[in-house]
């Protein structure tokens, strides 16, 4: 009789956990990186330890609690070993059984390390706004498809990605929204929009805490007198100008400028300042 490939086995056990090890310091990396703060790296791999120890426990914690398909699949494991059993005689067999097994098993582990990083968008929006207590934003090219006020005077589309991210700011932010318009009627149109979006459905909205002014100075003034802890702009003249001025900046641009002040953050988009992911 043939004995198992244990070296064999082992090794891929071996690789197995590494791998979910590899994986898990990429999400703590990665879950440090969107923090709207510096990270200091050596602190950070101080308390490694600490962290693997605590994450373990949790994450021994989920797997155990896996969902129903997984707990039939380990039912199924007796049939799988009894099927290797009387493949003792053929090694071929057997090595492709274990194989099989062990890959299912892999695959189960690599699907509980994925479910438990997987922030939620309010948990990611509550991340990245952690003391936002009062955020103001601008619409053109943030909210809003347009990217200026002369498109308000044609159409205004809100951005279906942004919100679900609007409406849980609305609910753990005292926020604001503000735009510069040429007409009347481009500020109608803005708020049919919203309304339309569902984004006064939240009760702490309202279409008060939308507002227009017909120069760029006075969303400046807004800002200034509404005194919030982030505020989220397309325009870096007034970023540079307000970064003494509010606690936190958020410059969304396609491109990526020098930064004005330690203070001012700067991403593609809202979205991806966020971390939504790409399917949400």
């Amino acid at each position: 009789m043939a004995s198992p490939p244990s070296s064999s086995s082992s090794d891929s056990s071996r690789d197995e956990l590494a791998d979910l090890l590899q994986r898990f310091m990429e999400s703590i990396a990665g879950f440090s990186a969107r923090l709207p703060f510096p990270v200091d790296r050596q602190r950070l791999h101080s308390i490694a330890t600490v962290v693997v120890l605590t994450c373990s426990i949790v994450f021994a914690w989920k797997f155990l609690k896996a969902p129903r398909q997984h707990r039939r699949r380990q039912r199924q494991a007796p049939e799988q070993f009894h099927a290797l059993s009387d493949a003792s005689s053929h090694p071929s067999t057997m090595v492709q059984g274990l194989e099989a097994f062990s890959s299912s098993g892999g695959s189960r582990a690599h699907d509980v390390v994925d479910d438990f990083f997987q922030l939620t968008i309010p948990q990611l929006v509550q991340q990245k706004f952690f003391e936002g207590r009062k955020v103001t934003c601008r619409l053109l090219g943030i909210v809003l498809e347009e990217t200026n006020p002369d498109d308000l005077q044609k159409s205004v589309t809100v951005k279906s990605s942004v919100l679900e991210i609007l409406l849980e700011m609305t609910k753990c932010c005292d926020l604001y929204l503000m735009e510069r318009i040429l007409d009347d009627e481009s500020e109608e149109k803005v708020i049919s929009a919203l309304k339309d979006a569902g984004i006064f459905t939240s009760g702490s909205f309202v279409s008060d805490k939308v507002l227009f002014c017909s120069t760029e100075n006075g969303r400046v003034s807004f800002v200034r007198q509404l005194e919030p802890d982030w505020h989220i702009d397309t325009d870096f003249e007034i970023v540079s100008q307000l970064a003494r001025f509010i606690k936190y900046q958020l410059h969304i641009s396609l491109t990526r400028p020098d930064l004005p002040a330690s203070n001012v953050f700067c991403s593609t988009s809202l979205e991806r300042f966020i971390g939504v992911p790409d399917h949400c």
